[in-house]
């Protein structure tokens, strides 16, 4: 059985979300993302939804980092294991991937 370290991320590589998977914010900041395809939800708070919104092609996970820092008060001195973390759960859930380098 594999464990979440097992995933590598290429903190160079820009993110997209994956197309299919839709985000629908709630009142209280926290939103849902929804896979039609599977079925499946899950729960992401503020700072969460901040990241997936950035999850657009043009931001790798360094860059993620950066926004994080620059857009939450309070930021805790481990959030880049927490980023990475989150990161490697939507790969698992196949909800990100990396964005395909054309030329």
């Amino acid at each position: 059985m594999g464990t979440e370290n097992e995933t590598v991320i290429d903190k160079n590589k820009k993110l997209c979300a994956h197309p299919s998977i839709v985000l629908r914010e709630e009142a209280d900041d926290w939103a849902i993302l929804y896979d039609p395809d599977t079925g499946h939800s899950y729960a992401v708070n503020p700072v969460s939804v901040l990241i997936w919104k950035h999850l657009d092609g043009k931001h790798t996970l360094n860059d993620l980092f950066t926004v994080v820092h620059e857009k939450c008060k309070n930021v805790p001195d481990k959030v880049e294991n927490q980023i990475e973390k989150f990161i490697k759960q939507l790969f698992r859930k196949e909800m990100v991937q990396y964005k395909i380098e054309t030329g």
